[in-house]
């Protein structure tokens, strides 16, 4: 199922989490030739992609809202 992106956050190892307006979160990494994502390295490049949709597959699963863990 088609998700927009609605912001993003850094996981545990420093890499890209897009989180997804249906709760779910996804990596997005730039990870060439497996993965050709430049616009995740840049703010400017993450804050384009804004909206833009991916495939989510938490949601064709029936999967609960990822969260977020804080540290304090």
């Amino acid at each position: 199922m088609q998700q927009p992106i609605a912001g993003y956050h850094l996981d545990e190892e420093n890499h890209w989490v897009a989180e997804l307006a249906c709760g779910h979160f996804q990596h997005v990494r730039h990870n060439p030739p497996w993965t050709n994502r430049p616009w995740v390295i840049t703010e400017q490049g993450r804050e384009s992609m804004l909206g833009f949709q991916l495939n989510c597959k938490k949601c064709d699963e029936g999967a609960p809202p990822d969260t977020l863990e804080k540290v304090v």
